[in-house]
């Protein structure tokens, strides 16, 4: 059989932060598969365990020991059993004894070294021929928070969508040239902005939370004159970073100001409404269902999106369905460690018609896959930064995708 595993190999390489991370290599007898693990910078409470005790080397140490001889000789193709395996042998519910990351890296791996072993790419063996939807882009074009140092916005990213572009190119080009005029203008605003950028290639400028937004929205609004695009700005406030529990507020340093819940909803309500924004990420903290819920009752036309929220769990997800908090949620196959547990909660998500959105992470690799993943389990966008190579191969390889698929090739519909 074409697919069977018949070597496994492990290794040790760097991400865009340069910080270690685990690279995992699977051959068949006729393919090949290779996949690494990102890390964010702002980690939800609920996240699977990245690594166990001891970082990357046990995780190497541990892959080597109980998941290679458990693998060899498995067939690649039986996704599920695998997935389900690498939970029997961590034998805890967060991935805490061999690390989510090594999951998730062996997972990912297994699922392209089954494709290339039958000659197919990864979408088209997940979903199968009829997978034709594209994303649309969200893209980091200015940022602060745990992604920038120094006197930055609190907001963690500023973010932009070019809905109704007609093809993944054409919104790859939109978000491009929204990035270059948020640049330009950061110059003529301040004489002393030197070109500085934060974790995704995003633009980290001295400057207050709606300042920066204003400068973005206008980017965004000339952008869409231009190309006959509509842009439309975004935002992730990766609110738990902000959040003080013993003050039951949050602080935003930048701008002097601290708020409480009710006054958190006022903000983002007014963001939302004076800026006409599309997508609002983990406005509140992640264990307030009840605000969010609050928040996506009031907006129109604006996708409230739940990271920290959920972490891609399915029983969180369940717990935000029954309250209605939020609208719209991340998809990060490493916050839950394989590919089995993150399409669960993506058929979930679609199922409650909460849009799903496929993103990378902070410090990411050059791995490609999510790419794949978006058009796999027919996420409307996907969210992978804009510059920088590690964001930009994502990027190309949905361009790609984009040109195998010909004219069968559609960007996805979704209701905003």
């Amino acid at each position: 059989m074409s697919s069977v595993i018949e070597d496994i190999m492990t290794r040790k390489i760097f991400n865009s932060r340069g910080e270690e991370t685990l690279e995992i290599d699977i051959v068949t007898t006729a393919g090949f598969g290779r996949a690494s693990a990102p890390a964010g910078a702002s980690k939800g409470k609920a996240e699977v365990v990245p690594y166990p005790e001891g970082g990357v080397d046990e995780a190497i140490k541990k892959a080597e020991e109980l998941i290679v001889p458990e693998l060899i000789g498995m067939d690649a193709n039986e996704q599920e059993e695998i997935d389900i395996l690498l939970h029997e042998i961590d034998g805890t519910k967060d991935f805490r004894n061999v690390g989510g990351n090594t999951a998730f890296a062996v997972s990912l791996a297994t699922a392209e070294a089954a494709a290339t072993s039958y000659d197919m790419p990864l979408f088209q063996h997940l979903a199968g021929y009829l997978a034709n939807e594209l994303p649309y882009p969200l893209g980091n074009v200015l940022g602060g928070g745990k992604h920038a140092l120094g006197k930055a916005p609190d907001i963690q990213e500023y973010l932009v969508i070019p809905l109704k572009a007609p093809t993944f190119s054409d919104a790859a080009k939109a978000n491009i040239l929204v990035h270059q005029k948020v640049g330009s203008s950061l110059k003529k605003a301040d004489k002393t902005f030197t070109g500085g950028r934060g974790d995704e290639g995003a633009w980290a400028p001295n400057m207050k939370n709606e300042e920066a937004l204003e400068i973005v929205v206008k980017a965004c609004e000339e952008v869409s004159r231009e190309l006959g695009v509509e842009c439309r700005a975004g935002l992730d406030m990766a609110a738990s970073t902000l959040w003080k529990q013993k003050e039951k507020c949050y602080v935003y340093t930048r701008d002097g100001i601290k708020r409480d819940s009710g006054e958190q909803l006022d903000f983002v309500l007014h963001l939302v409404e004076d800026y006409n924004l599309a997508y609002v990420e983990d406005p509140f903290h992640e264990e307030d269902y009840e605000s969010f819920a609050e928040l996506t009752k009031k907006v129109k036309k604006c996708l409230i999106c739940g990271d920290d929220l959920f972490v891609t769990n399915r029983e969180r997800l369940i717990r935000g369905i029954k309250v209605c908090a939020a609208n719209s949620i991340i998809i990060k196959a490493n916050q839950v460690g394989t590919l089995t547990d993150a399409w669960e909660t993506t058929k979930m998500a679609k199922k409650t018609r909460y849009i799903p959105v496929v993103s990378h992470r902070s410090g990411e690799t050059s791995d490609a896959h999510i790419a794949h993943l978006a058009v796999a389990f027919s996420c409307p966008v996907i969210k992978t930064g804009v510059l920088h190579g590690e964001r930009v191969v994502k990027i190309n390889e949905l361009i790609r995708i984009e040109e195998t698929l010909g004219n069968r090739a559609e960007m996805s519909i979704f209701d905003l």
